[in-house]
């Protein structure tokens, strides 16, 4: 097989979009206002629940749908009422849109007949990209003939044999089977490690953005709600929508008081490293709204947010909770813990919509009036069905978020930093 990082490429272009909005009519605002930058070369994923402006976002970039409001560039160049077929990209679609009576190498060469590629240089493109996709033994093969992952592989080779500046592709892999779409994830990194091209990206399993993305956009909406790595996105989402629908198993969730330096829920007290949960979104101001006091003695309500990585064997130290497991899920070298936990469940429109977003994660049904958590621990830990046990809470792990805003607070592991 060739070497992909034999294929020419042309030069990367960054993409700027200013202020984008669409509007559709009848007054619906799929896009609101979007402010995204795209490093030439760079892999972003954007992602985000059914119906919250992705997809139209990525065909505004193709200039497959009008923009209503604010600039696109593509290299520099402002593109916003530019032609699809002048914007120098290619694009991948969901439904992989071959032609059924062509052969795989017509496919794969059609974009190039069509813009007029003399037919040597066609041939050679075809052919290298035929080798480095493995489509060489299925050249003279017509699409019926063909796997969903064998066509995917026709439907990407064609937007590389134009060697665009920009790739643009919209759920490519939600018709595969999930085995296939692990490994075409791979295939996909892979090639744009070796073409490095820029490539924006709409899917909305969060799974995949994160394992795909370089950098990962949240929409909610229409409205952009984090833009950054995927790391930051676990570790440092700015609002409880980002917070829930990011990771896997969800972020667990439940009402808590923060006062006197710790934060209490379900009769459990646990220490606030740094004494304060702080507000990001309010500068350097307490939990309960005074300056750096730690808290105070009245308390302030916060949700609070747990990952299922946070929790750990008791006898480490760590605050514990004790549990009594409903499900244990075995995952070979690991485990997924199940409990409720006697605090009010939470329940606010940013939960709700992420939920629901991920309702193929969160099959479970959740009780009415009870919080109910899903850890995930190592398979050494005993821990067995209906016995009561402890588990111990990693005090660095806790998220903090405004109940009414949904904005996050500070986090203690920030707090720490900013005083060392």
């Amino acid at each position: 097989m060739t070497d992909i990082g034999a294929l020419p490429a042309s030069e990367a272009a960054g993409i700027r979009l200013d202020s984008v909005s669409k509007r559709f009519k009848g007054g619906v605002d799929a896009v609101k206002d979007v402010d995204l930058e795209v490093e030439p070369g760079e892999f972003v994923v954007l992602v985000g629940p059914s119906g919250c402006g992705k997809s139209t976002l990525l065909r505004m970039i193709a200039g497959l749908e009008e923009v209503s409001g604010g600039r696109i560039h593509i290299g520099g160049r402002d593109v916003t009422t530019v032609l699809p077929q002048q914007r120098d990209v290619a694009m991948v679609f969901q439904s992989y849109a071959l032609y059924p009576r062509m052969s795989v190498r017509r496919n794969l060469g059609f974009g190039l007949r069509m813009r007029r590629t003399p037919k040597d240089e066609r041939e050679r493109r075809v052919a290298e990209v035929a080798d480095v996709l493995g489509l060489e033994h299925l050249l003279n093969r017509r699409p019926a003939a063909l796997s969903g992952g064998q066509r995917q592989r026709v439907a990407m080779g064609r937007a590389i044999v134009r060697e665009p500046r920009v790739f643009l592709m919209d759920e490519p892999l939600s018709n595969l089977d999930a085995k296939l779409r692990v490994s075409m994830r791979a295939q996909l990194s892979l090639l744009h490690q070796r073409l490095g091209v820029t490539t924006v990206y709409v899917t909305h399993d969060q799974v995949e953005a994160m394992t795909l993305g370089q950098r990962v956009a949240v929409l909610r909406d229409g409205v952009l709600q984090q833009f950054d790595t995927p790391q930051r996105l676990f570790r440092e989402p700015v609002n409880l929508f980002v917070a829930a629908f990011i990771g896997s198993p969800s972020m667990n969730f439940v009402q808590a008081t923060v006062a006197d330096g710790a934060v209490s829920f379900a009769g459990l007290q646990i220490p606030v490293p740094g004494g304060d949960a702080g507000g990001r979104s309010d500068g350097d101001v307490g939990v309960d709204g005074k300056a750096g006091d730690g808290g105070g003695k009245a308390g302030r309500q916060v949700i609070l947010g747990i990952r299922p990585t946070g929790f750990a064997a008791a006898g480490n130290g760590w605050p514990t909770l004790p549990v009594v497991p409903e499900v244990v899920e075995e995952l070979g070298d690991e485990r997924y813990v199940i409990f409720d936990v006697d605090a009010p469940r939470m329940d606010t429109e940013d939960t709700r919509a992420a939920i629901e977003a991920r309702a193929a994660d969160d099959a479970l049904l959740v009780p009415e009036d009870r919080a109910r958590f899903t850890v995930r621990l190592p398979t050494d830990v005993p821990i067995e069905v209906g016995q009561a046990t402890s588990l111990a809470i990693n005090p660095d792990r806790l998220y903090f978020f405004d109940p009414d805003s949904g904005l996050a607070l500070r986090h203690p592991a920030d707090q720490r930093r900013d005083q060392d």
